[in-house]
């Protein structure tokens, strides 16, 4: 059996100033849906429906520089990440092939969350 990711969940401050965030760094705006407790979440959309969240930061889920890193799909990430550090975020790593795998790079969102992007060849 193998194994994939299906769903992860970036926690944030202020909901709609990360919406906004995301949807300028990735040029495509987020969806709203209610979690299962009723709070309001800001959806990242896939292909075949939603594929993670960002949800309201508390006692158990709070931004981390050093936790886990979730890679988000891009088509350019030189424009993604030009568009990360004007929205408030901070370039941590510029544009950088990995080999045959295409190329990532990662920055900090404005609640310190570090995520990356990923192009493939």
């Amino acid at each position: 059996m193998s194994t994939t990711v299906n769903w992860f969940e970036i926690p944030v401050q202020d909901i709609k100033q990360a919406a906004e965030f995301y949807g300028t760094v990735l040029d495509t705006p987020l969806g709203e849906m209610d979690g299962p407790d009723g709070d309001a979440m800001r959806v990242f959309l896939g292909d075949e429906g939603p594929s993670g969240t960002l949800v309201q930061a508390d006692a158990e889920n709070s931004p981390a520089a050093n936790g886990t890193l979730v890679y988000l799909s891009s088509e350019d990430i030189d424009a993604a990440l030009e568009r990360a550090g004007a929205a408030g975020g901070q370039v941590q790593q510029p544009k950088t092939p990995i080999g045959p795998f295409g190329f990532i790079g990662r920055f900090l969102d404005p609640d310190g969350n570090r995520v990356a992007l990923h192009t493939p060849s």
